[in-house]
């Protein structure tokens, strides 16, 4: 390949010429022209060029150098916007309220998270009791200047004596493992480093951690992301002083993560291998009770098929999986004699979680993407539901096996995320903790689910937000989101930022694909691999009955998606531009055809399928966002966002699909490119998060053409 060093920095000066007013140009957006090589790859007898190979490599300064000009004309466009300030501001007020999180308790303390309102990171506190007073026990913001220090794990010991935390910095999914004395607030020596893919189990002195080999020199940016590890860390021991419990590097592709089960006597270890396309796992356990003992399998091999501890029991374990039940459902795993026994078995509706507390086995199902938790004895004797406010979503429904009460966290589209106490003994629940969010009331708006129909008929769910009151004349500013993918559930969450958007007339619009798991593994299944283009019909039959029903027009209807979601916005907007205004996709798959090259996207296969097959070479040719922009078409207004510290969906997807649509697309609309700092696939502290946003809603409100009062 020709080196294009010379070509951008030509470029780079153009775009400061723009800037400067002095553009050779006639164009509204000067953009950087950015190199071609000859790049030519054949699949299947196939030719595709790649004339963006080179920016595959973000760490050369050629990059850097079209990262800077792509930064400069953005924001050029985005500094022209008048309202961008006020609106960050109106922003910052909205997200200015305290966020808890659900309390954990080990011995005699509780555990939980707080976010007074605008700290970067959450800090993390410990009480005595349920109404003892909080003190501060761990604050990530003191960790680095810039806040963008994340604490990603937290996982206190059986006794409460320690806290085992994982920290990353600037977004990076690579970890670092930290303890402290909880007593003394003392942070130790110890230091576990190269954690990826992992959690921390606790088992008497140590906990148990997954970790891939130390990259040659040190340095992250060589590391292979192969012949993952699990390893146990002694506390008050050096990490070279650790001890390896599994490995297989004759499968380098493999997830090995491991969990410890409460009463700390078993490792239960999960084996993974979505590389190779399997989207389920294998089972193993170990007695730790038994010195020298080795794993053995609850479930052997890997298949599609998935199986997830629960908990154990006197006898043996208690294991949701999907085998021969797509809904999902709860098995005993007898160690004697090997057996299995159904415990909760599938029911109609999907079983997303089952957890264990106060002696109970708690299952949240969905219907219609709504949460529903029915409590049960541990033998699976039907109790009560649980009576939750409302039509929303729940997580994290459960405690220890002696807890009187345990916790859960409630939210809705118009109901912030308030931590609720479920009393075992009364079966009543109550708030907790609830936040209050100035100059929100929820009165003004209304929320309401419908279905439209796919392109093969199937309906779809979708959830529409927005004021009370509204005329449908066709003329609402709309944005509609969605993901689709990896058996997610899109479920029906609040976000204080949205209603800066709902507050100036948008309509909110949550579309609820196949490729989730809203329906349990049959609708996942319809949005995988050959059947991908289900997930985009759906999408495009979301935004035609926004229209045909007068919510919109195509000149205010908006599409937003990140990640897996990202991919969907480009393929949409490739597939029916006309459809939409305005487009925002986010740290999106771009390259179908490449994406299981970079990091860990080799994980993807099972959902996407993989370039390598003939077949499935055709599906991901057919849709690829990269692949599929057409010469002169005309498309939606576009802000492409990603960030230097993405290493999961690299950065590149992103580079090379806004080279190509501003080369080929029409010079008409806006094709622009925001690329973030010391951030990962999601924004790194709370003001990154909060600037992000203001741009996009920015963005959105300028192409539709919404003139924002306050």
């Amino acid at each position: 390949m020709r080196n294009p060093a010379n070509r951008v920095r030509a470029t780079l000066m153009t775009a400061m010429m723009a800037l400067a007013g002095c553009s050779p140009m006639t164009q509204t957006i000067d953009y950087p022209e950015t190199q071609k090589v000859e790049q030519v790859d054949t699949y299947h007898g196939v030719e595709v060029a790649d004339p963006y190979r080179w920016l595959e490599d973000d760490n050369s300064s050629e990059t850097a150098a079209w990262v800077e000009a792509q930064n400069k004309v953005t924001n050029a466009y985005l500094d022209k916007i008048s309202f961008r300030e006020q609106l960050r501001q109106r922003l910052r007020t909205l997200y200015d309220y305290p966020k808890h999180g659900q309390p954990a308790r080990r011995g005699e303390w509780y555990f939980f998270s707080k976010n007074s309102g605008l700290q970067n990171q959450n800090v993390w506190y410990i009480q005595k009791g349920l109404d003892g007073e909080a003190s501060e026990l761990l604050d990530p913001n003191a960790l680095s200047p810039d806040g963008t220090t994340r604490l990603d794990s937290f996982a206190p010991s059986a006794d409460g004596k320690y806290v085992a935390y994982a920290l990353s910095d600037g977004g990076s999914d690579w970890k670092v493992i930290r303890v402290m004395e909880v007593a003394t607030r003392k942070v130790l020596d110890d230091e576990v480093r190269w954690v990826k893919v992992s959690g921390i189990a606790w088992a008497g002195n140590g906990f148990f951690y997954s970790r891939y080999p130390a990259p040659e020199g040190g340095n992250l940016l060589s590391a292979k992301n192969e012949n993952h590890q699990v390893w146990f860390h002694r506390v008050g021991t050096a990490q070279t002083a650790d001890e390896l419990t599994y490995q297989d590097p004759a499968n380098p592709q493999r997830f090995h993560t491991l969990q410890t089960t409460e009463d700390e006597r078993y490792a239960v270890l999960t084996i993974s291998e979505r590389g190779k396309g399997l989207d389920g796992n294998a089972l193993h356990y170990k007695d730790l009770s038994q010195a020298g003992s080795a794993f053995r399998p609850i479930m052997a091999e890997i298949t599609n098929d998935q199986y997830e501890l629960v908990g154990n029991t006197p006898t043996g374990f208690l294991v949701t999986t999907n085998a021969n039940a797509p809904n999902g459902k709860v098995l005993h795993f007898t160690i004697s004699n090997r057996q299995w026994k159904d415990i909760l078995p599938e029911q109609s509706e999907p079983l997303r979680d089952a957890h264990t507390g106060g002696g109970k086995l708690f299952a949240t199902y969905i219907k219609d993407v709504a949460s529903r938790v029915v409590r049960y004895s541990l033998e699976g004797v039907r109790e009560t539901d649980v009576q939750l406010p409302g039509l929303g979503y729940v997580q994290d429904f459960g405690g220890r096996r002696d807890d009187t009460v345990v916790f859960y966290n409630y939210q809705s589209f118009d109901y912030p995320p308030t931590v609720f106490l479920y009393d075992l003994t009364s079966g009543e629940s109550k708030p907790y903790r609830a936040p209050e969010i100035p100059g929100f009331d929820p009165a003004l708006y209304e929320t309401k689910q419908v279905f439209v129909n796919s392109k093969d008929g199937t309906k779809v769910p979708m959830f529409l937000v927005h004021k009370k009151g509204l005329a449908l004349n066709g003329s609402n500013p709309t944005l509609l989101y969605g993901y689709g993918g990896f058996n997610v559930v899109t479920n029906p969450t609040f976000n204080s930022l949205r209603l800066a958007m709902l507050e100036q007339g948008f309509v909110y619009a949550s579309c609820n694909m196949r490729g989730g798991g809203e329906y349990g593994e049959t609708w996942h299944e319809a949005g995988t691999k050959l059947k991908k283009q289900n997930v985009f019909d759906d999408f495009i039959g979301a935004a035609e009955w926004l229209i045909a029903n007068k919510y919109t027009s195509s000149d205010k209807l908006a599409v937003l998606g990140g990640s897996n979601g990202g991919l969907l916005v480009g393929a949409v907007i490739n597939q029916r531009p006309e459809l939409f205004r305005a487009a925002v996709p986010q740290v999106g798959v771009m390259d179908m055809l490449r994406f299981h090259k970079f990091t860990i996207g080799w994980n993807w296969i099972p959902d996407y399928g993989s370039s390598d097959d003939p077949e499935e070479f055709k599906a991901l040719y057919a849709y690829s966002p990269i692949h599929n922009v057409r010469d002169g078409g005309i498309y939606p207004a576009t802000l492409i966002t990603t960030a230097d510290h993405d290493d999961r969906v690299v950065p590149a997807h992103s580079f090379k699909y806004a080279a190509t649509m501003q080369a080929k697309a029409a010079k008409d609309k806006p094709v622009i490119i925001r690329i973030e700092t010391k951030s990962g696939h999601g924004a790194s502290n709370t003001e990154k998060s909060i600037a992000l946003n203001a741009d996009i809603q920015a963005f959105l409100m300028k192409e539709l053409g919404v003139n924002p009062k306050w």
